[in-house]
């Protein structure tokens, strides 16, 4: 596939592996959720609009970082959030003051099936001194590793992120953990570039489930 304009921002690289919770992993800095949900084709672009009016109130919430709303350009009724608080029980405050009026039910008529929500810790964050234009593209990717595999791929997600950050037209690039599951992760990536093609041959043998990379627009 190719794009006329390769920005590539926020990508989800979520590495999985069947193995229990991991109770020692718990977030201790700032909480980063990230959240997939899905609703009828013909209500897209409503959920659009009401997940635009939800995110604007939340961002100016006590303890909220950042609430950013993504939809994807293939299919435009599936979508996701990444939203940031200062920790975790400010995530719980929220959570208990939305009571009623959250994003979930106010789209729960919508939705084909829940909201599927993953609480991160940073685990590869760096700080762009660039703005980000409104046309940016985010990509999404989850990938799924054996349990052998897990601190492998850990090295090879950070190794990326560190080279992905230096190609040109990326303004952003994020790894996240998935708390109490720490082979779970979020990345951006570059999927033309020289270091994506090896970072791809090289965890590939160590996957356990189809490479799931999908690319988005901003709600704005």
């Amino acid at each position: 596939m190719r794009f006329i304009h390769p920005i590539f921002l926020v990508a989800a690289l979520v590495l999985a592996m069947v193995r229990p919770v991991f109770a020692e992993e718990a977030v201790s800095g700032p909480l980063f959720n990230v959240v997939y949900f899905e609703v009828a084709p013909t209500e897209a672009a409503q959920t659009a609009a009401t997940a635009r009016t939800r995110a604007e109130a939340i961002r100016k919430e006590d303890g909220n970082l950042a609430f950013e709303v993504f939809q994807e350009i293939a299919r435009p009724s599936r979508f996701a959030i990444v939203e940031v608080w200062r920790d975790k029980q400010a995530a719980e405050a929220h959570g208990k003051a939305a009571v009623g009026t959250s994003l979930a039910q106010q789209l729960q008529a919508s939705f084909i099936d829940g909201l599927a929500t993953r609480p991160h810790s940073g685990l590869s964050l760096a700080t762009s001194q660039a703005q980000i234009p409104p046309q940016a593209l985010y990509v999404i990717t989850h990938v799924d590793v054996f349990p052998a595999g897990k601190d492998q791929a850990v090295e090879l997600v950070k190794a990326q992120a560190d080279a992905a950050r230096k190609d040109d037209g990326n303004l952003r690039f994020e790894v996240l953990q998935w708390d109490g599951h720490p082979n779970h992760f979020t990345l951006v990536a570059s999927a033309a570039a020289p270091h994506t093609k090896d970072f791809r041959h090289k965890l590939n043998p160590l996957e356990g489930a189809l490479y799931d990379e999908r690319l988005y627009q901003p709600v704005r």
